[in-house]
């Protein structure tokens, strides 16, 4: 692991966060879940917890979408910030909360079967419909 720290925050900034070593690739969720939680699709990364460090944990509120998952978002200013599937080492964090360069790049598209009428997916990325 690179001693490489990736930090960001929800739109207020109640909420920071900082991810230690190279984030992995991410992909974008177009399930109706997701789609209704951001008003589009969901693009986050999945960083192992003890890589991830949230300050402002008090602003941080869950939402159980299913008993297996729980998705965090700022109950200041309602930025979407995690996807947590429970009982796991890892935690999705949404790639909208980092600042400045991430050094990585989208490697799927997830639940595409589900997506939005509204656009198209042309991005030569991988596609599955689950």
């Amino acid at each position: 692991m690179k001693d490489t720290v990736h930090k960001g925050s929800c739109l207020c900034g109640a909420v920071t966060i900082r991810v230690a070593g190279d984030l992995p690739q991410p992909d974008a969720c177009h399930c109706s879940q997701c789609r209704k939680q951001t008003g589009h699709y969901f693009a986050s990364t999945d960083v192992p917890e003890s890589a991830l460090t949230v300050d402002g944990e008090e602003h941080v509120r869950w939402y159980s979408s299913s008993g297996k998952v729980r998705r965090g978002f700022c109950n200041t200013c309602g930025s979407t910030l995690f996807w947590d599937p429970i009982h796991h080492d890892k935690i999705a964090v949404a790639m909208g909360l980092f600042d400045g360069a991430t050094e990585t790049t989208l490697w799927s598209h997830i639940f595409v079967a589900d997506k939005g009428d509204y656009y198209q997916i042309e991005d030569g990325v991988l596609q599955k419909d689950q």
